[in-house]
């Protein structure tokens, strides 16, 4: 503790300093230098340093000075990016043996996010309105990574492919209402697996999201003649509303000659929007390719992240957009179908997007050069020259991943905190 006469001793050498000194001192926390950005949003595609004070971005512009941050790290080469954001994911982690809650069916955000360069998740439905409350309490506010929440249409959520054919658990009222409840972190209302030849979950979904004024997500389940997919996107969803696991077999996406079926460019003039959810089952390159190369690019690229998902075709969220690299799509846009756009949709604009002020959620990547593979989820293979990976995340401001060490210091100089009883 300070003195009387110590304190006025340091007071009286502050006053004189002169204003020049004080103009010295860092304005920056942390300043990524000479990185490519791309952030679809704000239009910007090129060299820029960004500037981070606090858990904010202060400044993005052309050769800042190294003096004016308290930490500068060369990101020269590399792509600096919004962190991205993932709206398709499973992260209700608890131990329910026999159910879809099971912690094997679900990872743990943190483990998984931050070094695949993500910085935000959607949960997409594991939850109800009866179990959402356990999400929120063990998973949402214990995390470092940003985690919103779809409440599944069923109360009780994904407990398993049974439950989830319960319409009388279907309950759109009490849906919305915990959404208005949670509205900091429920962001849609999702429909999944319905198996029985009506749309009743879909429509019922629908309603809550009206009700909640949230969009909707479908996992149309299975593919029935009684229920037109078709009849799904151009009558029942709403302007806005996602339709998930696009490229699964056996949507009706194609004709036999593999030109695009036309209902699918009215789908989107609707707004519907179209979302890869790639999984450990939904992801086929023989509707993937064909609709890339006519120019139907996804409006969102996420991963149906989940135990069964991440060691299989799918991986993570840098592997799944490096699979439409390969097939085509242009980087600047596949960044925007992995950052702004999902934010957008979930109704999160000031999500996914790198500007003064927002928050720092940035992605610092590679993009590799070589001779890769990609396969979707029964095996089908394609190759590609170029592959994404990531080299650091950056989540509020602070360094949560950092493959290189970019953000250390030689260890004969780097001071040494002993531990204290």
């Amino acid at each position: 503790m300070l003195t009387v006469s110590a304190y006025l001793s340091l007071l009286a050498a502050l006053l004189a300093c002169s204003p020049a000194a004080f103009a010295q001192a860092p304005q920056y926390d942390l300043l990524l230098k000479g990185g490519r950005v791309i952030d679809p949003k704000n239009n910007i595609d090129e060299v820029r340093d960004v500037a981070i004070r606090g858990d904010r971005i202060a400044a993005v512009a052309p050769n800042l000075p190294v003096a004016t941050a308290k930490k500068t790290i060369d990101v020269s080469s590399l792509y600096v990016t919004p962190g991205l954001v993932d709206i398709h994911v499973h992260v209700f982690t608890q131990s329910a043996p026999g159910t879809v809650y099971e912690s094997e069916s679900s990872v743990i955000p943190d483990h998984a996010c931050f070094r695949t360069a993500v910085t935000t998740v959607v949960d997409a439905g594991t939850t109800g309105w009866r179990s959402f409350p356990d999400l929120r309490r063990r998973i949402i506010d214990r995390s470092r990574a940003r985690v919103l929440a779809m409440l599944n249409i069923v109360g009780t959520g994904m407990m398993n492919n049974e439950v989830e054919q319960n319409p009388v658990d279907m309950e759109p009222e009490k849906t919305a209402a915990m959404a208005k409840q949670h509205p900091d972190v429920i962001v849609g209302i999702k429909s999944a697996h319905w198996r029985q030849p009506t749309f009743t979950s879909v429509e019922r979904a629908v309603e809550a999201g009206r009700l909640a004024n949230l969009p909707v997500m479908v996992d149309f389940g299975s593919f029935l003649p009684e229920r037109p997919y078709q009849q799904m996107v151009l009558e029942i969803l709403r302007p806005g509303d996602m339709s998930t696991h696009f490229y699964r077999v056996p949507a009706p996406l194609l004709d036999q000659s593999e030109k695009m079926l036309p209902y699918l460019e009215t789908a989107r003039r609707r707004g519907v929007k179209f979302d890869v959810g790639h999984g450990g089952g939904s992801f086929y390159f023989r509707q993937a390719e064909p609709l890339v190369k006519q120019g139907f690019w996804p409006d969102s690229i996420s991963t149906d992240l989940h135990g069964g998902s991440i060691n299989g075709a799918m991986i993570d969220m840098l592997n799944v957009m490096s699979k439409f690299l390969a097939l085509g799509v242009p980087m600047k846009e596949v960044i925007r179908q992995s950052t702004t756009n999902p934010a957008t949709q979930v109704k999160r604009p000031d999500l996914g997007q790198i500007a003064p002020g927002a928050e720092a959620d940035i992605a610092v990547l590679r993009l590799d050069s070589g001779n890769f593979g990609f396969v979707d989820v029964r095996g089908g293979r394609i190759t590609g020259t170029r592959r994404l990976g990531c080299e650091m995340t950056v989540r509020a401001g602070k360094i949560v991943f950092d493959l290189n060490g970019r953000a250390g210091s030689p260890w004969r100089t780097a001071a040494i905190d002993y531990p204290t009883k």
